[in-house]
């Protein structure tokens, strides 16, 4: 950001108390943003371990029942006659 000289006195103090704002202004929306990026993160991290853990659940479950795994695709094993 380009710095501008606008002098001293009272338009000088209003002019840097306004940068100042400005700057603490975007430096707390920064740290939102951080605080929500780790936050999705953590959301993220989670849905990962629950979405490995039903894939586990329901490869259990299928082969209790009597189902393989043929080609990728789940099928029930035939019964011999």
């Amino acid at each position: 950001m380009a710095r501008e000289y606008v002098g001293g006195g009272m338009v000088g103090q209003l002019a840097a108390r306004w940068d100042e704002l400005e700057r603490h202004r975007k430096e707390e929306e920064a740290a939102r943003w951080r605080e929500e990026r780790e936050r999705l993160e953590r959301s993220a991290e989670f849905l990962h371990a629950l979405a490995e853990v039903a894939e586990v659940l329901t490869r259990a479950h299928l082969l209790a029942e009597g189902c393989h795994r043929h080609k990728g695709e789940w099928r029930r094993l035939r019964e011999s006659t």
